[in-house]
């Protein structure tokens, strides 16, 4: 349950709904996600987010596939359901396919067990990669 009751977009105002009215535009949607409703009951957080967001997540010296890949890869390991759902949709609209989301996430799950291992067994670091 949420902390805050989302703000709905016909209860939007002033900043708020010039952002939300931004990221329809920008993302090619027709209804405001839950993560930006509920990031407006602040509306300096929601602004900064999206800015911020819009900055990173913009073709660069990784594709934008990539960018959400890792995204993906990071809200895996984080626990965030929210993030894998709505990235993995965002990864497909810029390319990726369901082979590629498959791979990396089998990718997430070695590099988890073996950072477990390295951690647990405290494997020193090899003098090749200092």
């Amino acid at each position: 349950m949420p902390i805050f009751k989302p703000i709905e977009e016909n209860d939007a105002k002033g900043k708020v709904k010039e952002i939300y009215d931004e990221i329809k535009k920008v993302r090619k949607i027709t209804e405001i996600p839950n993560f930006w409703k509920s990031l407006a009951n602040n509306p300096e957080t929601l602004e900064r987010t999206w800015t911020s967001l819009q900055q990173v997540m913009k073709k660069g010296a990784l594709d934008p596939v990539v960018k959400e890949l890792i995204y993906v890869a990071v809200s895996v390991t984080n626990g965030c359901e929210y993030c894998v759902k709505s990235h993995s949709l965002a990864a497909k609209k810029k390319g990726a396919t369901n082979d590629m989301i498959n791979e990396m996430i089998a990718v997430v799950g070695m590099a988890n067990e073996t950072n477990r291992l390295v951690e647990g067994y405290q494997v020193e670091i090899d003098e090749a990669y200092k």
